[in-house]
């Protein structure tokens, strides 16, 4: 097997060919990386932190200044590949995202990811200017990179704290909104540097979100109908044209000149709510591609990096982020939100939730591949700001949401299991956990009352499983397994809620769980 290569240039052997040998070696360092990757998930899943730092550290430990020695600098090659896992990962965050969740909260999230992103950008762009003496090119890409909340952060944090629906919604959809006027931004910076003509850009975003949008709805809408009308010959098929067809929405986006990573969120997410068939298996397929992204795009982000030439920019990086996690966040988010009316705690948690990860890492290749003076330095800042933001917010994050009082009660979660007599029935197995101070402790079985179609199968408690009767009471730390058909899932899930809002009264108190949480 050999790989082409140009010329050698005078005075230059030529390379040697790549054989079978280094494949082989190259398969088992990539092996060995992704079995540390996924032991590490286990090590940032008990720590609350987001696995972007471990698998930094991992890319970090083998480049030049670890262990590895490995010397990467090819930024443009970073750019491509961490381009690449990006869509990935907006597509497995967008077959993961309720319409039903993100819906109350969708035009709270646009406004956030476009004006929010707006004040984010001059509010970080005048403290890097001002407080740490960068000039105004390199202060506005700087602005507009780190302003971008990470849609794999926020996913794989959020995800795991049982916070109201608004909440996660709103977040959740800013995540996949707010890249695509990001990287339009960063762009028109690292080329032309300030624009003089604001409203000529505000113009170009807007037509090429719309195309995006556009594109995203169609192709999204297109694939789930012929999916569903189109018996493929194997089950393990459905997974893989989900994703090209996910892929093919970013694509047609990117070609129309419109906004490929809006394009991909928006038709995945109507994929995931579409019902298509084997959904859990191709869920599941999702989830490892999305893992598979992640640790690539995340390791080679810590191959090019090089540790020692960041000692000069630790401190710029902790003012700026100082600015953009106390200044710019807060108040993109006061400004935005005015409008809805969000209360007080709520604001307060999506402040402190604006999690950064690797898509900023990224987004500061792009100066380096546009040879834009000092961008270096700017990737170096930005390597460091995320970093130190990140281990910071990741962990108090589900601190502040039990001190400002925003955990959700009576939260049921879908558990995926691939399983065909399940599907031909339209049925649902969901989760319920009862934490301290849910209102459904004491409550017995039959006293949750819920519809018809729906009921608790399994009580696990004190790591033993048992079939309840109708007169168990339940307690605090006991998870329950509820089978529901299609029909009643929502109304089942509304009716925990509520009794763990309201005990058992809770119907005829006026606490029926629709508004709980939204």
């Amino acid at each position: 097997m050999y790989v082409s290569s140009p010329a050698p240039r005078a005075g230059q052997g030529r390379k040697p060919p790549l054989t079978v040998h280094h494949l082989n070696q190259l398969l088992l360092v990539c092996s060995l990386v992704l079995l540390v990757a996924v032991a590490a998930v286990r090590i940032s899943s008990r720590s609350g932190l987001p696995s972007l730092l471990v698998y930094l550290g991992i890319g970090v430990l083998m480049g030049q200044d670890g262990i590895g020695d490995i010397h990467f600098n090819n930024a443009e090659m970073t750019q491509v590949m961490g381009y690449a896992a990006l869509v990935v990962i907006l597509a497995e965050g967008g077959l993961g995202t309720k319409w039903k969740e993100i819906r109350p909260a969708l035009a709270s999230a646009s406004v956030l990811a476009l004006a929010g992103v707006t004040i984010s950008v001059g509010v970080t762009a005048a403290g890097a200017h001002y407080l740490v003496g960068l000039e105004w090119r390199q202060a506005l890409i700087i602005g507009a990179v780190v302003s971008s909340t990470d849609a794999a952060a926020v996913f794989s944090v959020l995800r795991k704290i049982p916070l109201p629906a608004r909440v996660t919604g709103t977040l959740e959809a800013e995540s996949g909104f707010n890249d695509a006027p990001v990287v339009i931004l960063v762009v028109a910076f690292c080329v032309t540097g300030p624009v003089e003509h604001w409203y000529v850009l505000l113009g170009e975003i807007a037509l090429e979100l719309a195309i995006g949008a556009a594109i995203g709805l169609a192709v999204g809408w297109f694939g789930s109908w012929g999916l569903k009308h189109v018996a493929l010959p194997a089950s393990g098929l459905y997974p893989i044209a989900v994703m090209a067809i996910a892929v093919t929405a970013y694509a047609a986006g990117a070609l129309a000149h419109g906004s490929g990573f809006l394009a991909v969120y928006l038709a995945s997410m109507m994929l995931g709510n579409a019902r298509l068939p084997h959904w859990p298996a191709t869920r599941g397929f999702a989830e490892g591609v999305g893992w598979i992204a992640q640790i690539g795009m995340f390791v080679l982000l810590g191959l090019l990096v090089t540790p020692h030439e960041l000692g000069d920019d630790i401190w710029p990086a902790l003012v700026i982020g100082l600015v953009l996690t106390m200044v710019a966040r807060p108040l993109s988010v006061v400004l935005s939100l005015a409008p809805f009316r969000v209360p007080w705690p709520e604001q307060a948690l999506m402040s402190w939730a604006g999690l950064r990860g690797a898509v900023p890492i990224i987004l500061a290749t792009i100066p380096m591949v546009n040879g834009v003076d000092g961008s270096r330095r700017i990737f170096n800042i930005v390597f460091v700001l995320v970093v130190v933001y990140t281990l910071i917010q990741g962990p108090t994050l589900p601190w502040l949401a039990r001190t400002l009082r925003l955990g959700e009660q009576g939260e049921a979660s879908d558990l995926g299991i691939e399983s065909a007599p399940l599907e031909r029935l339209r049925g649902h197995l969901l989760s319920i956990s009862i934490p301290e101070g849910s209102r459904m402790h004491g409550v017995e079985v039959n006293e949750l009352r819920l519809p018809p179609g729906a009921a608790v199968t399994l009580v696990v408690r004190d790591g033993k499983s048992f079939v309840p009767l109708p007169t168990t009471v339940l307690r605090h730390g006991d998870e329950l397994l509820v089978v529901a058909t299609d029909p009643v899932r929502d109304a089942a899930e509304r009716r925990l809620r509520a009794v763990a809002h309201g005990g058992k009264l809770a119907g005829w108190l006026g606490t029926n769980g629709a508004g709980a949480g939204r």
